[in-house]
């Protein structure tokens, strides 16, 4: 288990025969999205490296006013480089980008991935989607409308609030497992599986 990869063989095992299970009882899809990080936020180390290295050469400038402007420019030449490389690392890099802003990527990864996985053209039109992005910590369930549409609120928030939980409390296969079994009996009542 890893950073980019946070479920165990056994916890993936789990999941896979859970989605099985609930998939045969359906005629709905399920899908499972979990990435490491929903962008690369390649911006943010540049503006950031930008901004102190700027900021320190204007400290140079009026602390030693000596300088030349060459002196300057190397200065913040090399202060740039430097920071850029420390700032590309993927810890520090999450670290500078906003909150809001890593939550709207996330968020924006997840409706694309099921409007591709669930409601485009080709599939069944009709499923349930649970999407983790572990840079940013995220996780969201997706319905299409009218999944949603057949049962009440309080009872999506409800699955939606223990896979939560469970996501933050470290337990992903665990909330996932809970969640899938939770919106397979909902699948199941209004999406029963074709008769052969």
């Amino acid at each position: 288990m890893t950073k980019l990869n946070p479920l165990t063989t056994i916890e993936r095992e789990r999941i896979d025969a859970a989605m099985k299970t609930a998939g045969a009882r359906t005629s709905a899809d399920f899908a499972l999205i979990i990435v490491p990080v929903s962008d690369r936020y390649t911006l943010y180390p540049l503006l950031w490296s930008a901004i102190i290295a700027l900021s320190v050469t204007g400290i140079v400038a009026l602390l030693r006013p000596g300088y030349s402007i060459q002196t300057g420019f190397i200065i913040d030449s090399a202060l740039f480089i430097a920071l850029a490389l420390a700032f590309d690392w993927m810890p520090i890099r999450m670290w500078l980008v906003p909150a809001e802003v890593k939550r709207s990527h996330a968020r924006q990864l997840a409706h694309r991935e099921f409007a591709v996985r669930i409601v485009a053209p080709g599939t069944r039109r009709t499923g349930v989607m649970f999407f983790v992005s572990v840079g940013e910590r995220y996780a969201e369930i997706l319905a299409d409308r009218d999944t949603h549409a057949h049962a009440p609120d309080a009872i999506w928030n409800k699955i939606v609030d223990r896979f939560l939980d469970a996501v933050k409390a470290g337990r992903l296969a665990d909330g996932v497992v809970d969640a899938v079994e939770a919106c397979g009996a909902i699948l199941e009542e209004h999406h029963p599986p074709p008769v052969s």
